[in-house]
């Protein structure tokens, strides 16, 4: 019944993450998912035949607590950050269990009784204990990047990778020793440093533009580290889970590699920053950016048939996705067609667009990808383009030495015309400035997304 159980999650999980392609069996695929988990751990805790369940209990309430807690409280433009919590408690938690695991076979087999201290065990724990220091460690200085309390270091330093190795080479070492002197838990300790140090230097490095990517790679190790955990346990349920989650980490991260035209040893080993090269902001903006009211942009709203919105983070800095509803609506009374273009890299984390608009009951349909979009924006009579700056930045397609050059963009520039709202000129992640700001086709419209958007819908409904 144990096994059938477990086959029966499995089954679950993978029809969930099924369900969660589409946004209308997305609800039901969290669900099915969910389900599928409380069948897992139900199966788990008759499984080791457990008589005490008040820690258990204990520890159900408190993680509630704070999941609740940080549910409730945390903002939807913070939610990167909490991904990236997130995983590193996954990682955290595969190296306590597999750590615990391994004290425990060590002290039945001092005491000659049964024990699983056999090669498989002692691998996957000492597996479990680097990926899962790595993705802890590494995971919170992610946190601390997008929260604005770690600081982008532009440096490469050349010898850093080597320094890397030898940790990582540290670490399997250690792995084996443990394998070959299965009593000594001090190697399995010794390993966790080494791991967690190395989690610390792999991400430290790495520039917040790349940090989306970064957080995708660091929930492929979190499921990495849980499947090695199900080794340790012997437990199919988690083995599955960790395989699943590992394996679909590691797909979107290609896909934002792909999108942001950049190979994964360039984000794990290379760093944004502005070339020598580039144009300075002044050589190109200089005298030639045009900046505009709500009443403009409301006249020139007036009579596009077609609008396409393209919403970057400074929408969900100022959660402008409501007043960005009520604009998309006042258009289409107005007979106009609307549509969105998403960049797969747009705001901290993928589909981080997605969510925000669809939080406001934006149909799913008319939020388009990029590929999709693209060749429709010449006959796109107005886009607005609302806090997004790299993913509209045509130095991708026209500077060989820009820090995004072959960076898939949003053509915006080729439409009719072009509003930007934004505060400033002020350059994205890549530092880099932007020349569609000062395009011939485009307008400024300096303000904050959420007020801008909603002084362009007072003018519009004032006529």
């Amino acid at each position: 019944m144990i096994n059938l159980a477990y086959l029966g999650a499995a089954v679950l999980f993978i029809l969930g993450l099924k369900g969660l392609a589409h946004p209308r069996t997305a609800t039901r695929g969290n669900r099915m998912g969910a389900l599928g988990m409380l069948i897992a751990v139900i199966a788990t805790l008759f499984d080791r035949q457990i008589l005490s369940f008040e820690w258990i209990i204990a520890g159900l309430i408190v993680g509630a607590l704070i999941g609740l807690i940080l549910a409730t409280r945390v903002q939807m433009t913070a939610m990167p950050q909490m991904v990236a919590l997130l995983n590193g408690f996954g990682g955290a938690a595969s190296v306590l269990v597999a750590g615990a695991a391994l004290l425990e076979a060590i002290h039945a087999t001092v005491n000659n009784q049964s024990s699983p201290l056999n090669s498989q065990f002692l691998i996957a724990a000492g597996l479990s204990g680097i990926i899962g220091s790595v993705t802890f460690w590494g995971s919170l200085v992610a946190f601390g990047k997008l929260q604005g309390i770690v600081k982008d270091l532009p440096l490469r330093l050349t010898f850093l990778p080597y320094v890397n190795g030898a940790l990582l080479l540290g670490a399997l070492v250690l792995c084996g020793l443990l394998s070959v002197n299965p009593t000594t838990p001090l190697y399995f300790w010794l390993l966790v440093a080494c791991a967690s140090v190395l989690g610390l230097f792999l991400v430290t490095p790495i520039g917040g533009a790349d940090m989306p990517v970064v957080i995708a790679l660091l929930n492929s190790y979190s499921g990495l580290a849980g499947a090695m955990t199900g080794f340790v346990l012997n437990n199919s349920a988690l083995i599955i889970t960790g395989s699943l989650v590992g394996a679909s980490g590691i797909i979107l991260t290609m896909i934002m590699c792909r999108a942001m035209n950049r190979s994964l040893t360039n984000v794990l080993f290379g760093v944004w920053v502005p070339t020598e090269k580039g144009l300075s902001e002044s050589e190109v903006y200089g005298g030639r950016v045009k900046s505009s009211s709500a009443d403009e942009i409301a006249m020139l709203l007036e009579t596009a048939q077609r609008v396409v919105i393209v919403p970057g983070y400074g929408m969900a800095v100022s959660q402008a996705q409501h007043a960005v509803r009520d604009l998309a609506r006042v258009m289409e009374a107005r007979g106009a067609e609307v549509l969105f273009a998403i960049h797969p890299v747009a705001g901290r984390m993928p589909g981080h667009m997605n969510v925000l608009l669809a939080e406001a009951d934006i149909e799913y349909e008319k939020m388009q990808e990029m590929e999709m979009i693209n060749p429709s924006f010449e006959q796109t009579d107005v886009v607005i383009v609302i806090g997004a700056n790299d993913v509209v930045n045509p130095l991708a397609r026209t500077d060989p030495n820009s820090p995004i050059a072959g960076m898939p963009i949003l053509d915006v520039d080729k439409a009719r015309s072009v509003v930007i709202i934004k505060r400033s000129l002020s350059p994205g992640f890549a530092g880099i400035p932007n020349p569609l700001f000062a395009a011939e086709n485009a307008v400024m419209f300096y303000a904050d997304a959420k007020q801008g958007v909603q002084d362009i819908v007072g003018a519009l409904k004032a006529g």
